[in-house]
């Protein structure tokens, strides 16, 4: 079993930043992917960042160049900074861990960015 606990939501004006961390306990395998994924009302589900065991990333193409996602092995803990945020940023982030075939997934944090 995995369990995954997010932090570091909350109300943020146009143009700041935020961290948002997300701890990994259970049987956490050596090689996995981890994430980020949001969620806005009335949208689907889309990626956000994944970034792998070996450190390799890759960012949805809205987030390109604003968020920047990084991970910790040894406290298998995944980031995401989150810089120059704007109102459509605004959404439910939710951490993710993909490993032997299997996604795990976070509760979710809420990020409100206001104007």
């Amino acid at each position: 079993q995995v369990q995954l606990v997010e932090s570091g939501g909350g109300l943020v004006q146009a143009g700041g930043s935020l961290r948002l961390s997300c701890a990994a306990s259970g049987s956490i395998f050596s090689i996995n992917n981890m994430g980020w994924y949001r969620q806005a009302p009335g949208k689907q589900r889309e990626l956000v960042a994944i970034i792998t065991s070996g450190g390799r990333s890759h960012s949805g193409s809205s987030v390109k160049g604003q968020f920047t996602i990084s991970r910790d092995n040894t406290k298998n803990t995944v980031y995401l900074q989150m810089n120059s945020l704007r109102p459509e940023d605004t959404a439910v982030y939710y951490c993710n861990i993909f490993q032997a075939g299997v996604d795990y997934w976070g509760q979710g944090t809420q990020v409100t960015v206001s104007s």
